[in-house]
């Protein structure tokens, strides 16, 4: 969860800066935001590679953890019913 949370404020926080570096430039509205949002995704794919990295593993372990407890329950429900044969 703290590498999501991470990965997140980064991506963010480069956003941000992107865009204050934009409007001191001179950038205004929509292309201030589509310039940014360009800019920033290619800074922050450069340089959070390793962190989204760790992120994905993050997300990929709770969703194996997430589908193990669904596959127990089911299998608890199963045998909690009665069969009909």
């Amino acid at each position: 969860m703290r590498s999501i949370v991470l990965y997140t404020g980064a991506r963010l926080t480069i956003f941000v800066v992107t865009a204050g570096v934009l409007a001191l430039f001179g950038a205004r509205g929509f292309l201030l935001l589509l310039l940014a949002l360009l800019i920033s995704g290619v800074v922050s794919y450069v340089l959070l590679s390793g962190q989204r990295d760790r992120m994905s593993s993050a997300v990929a372990h709770g969703a194996r953890a997430g589908r193990e407890r669904f596959e127990k329950s089911v299998t608890k429900e199963d045998g909690a019913r009665p069969r009909a044969d």
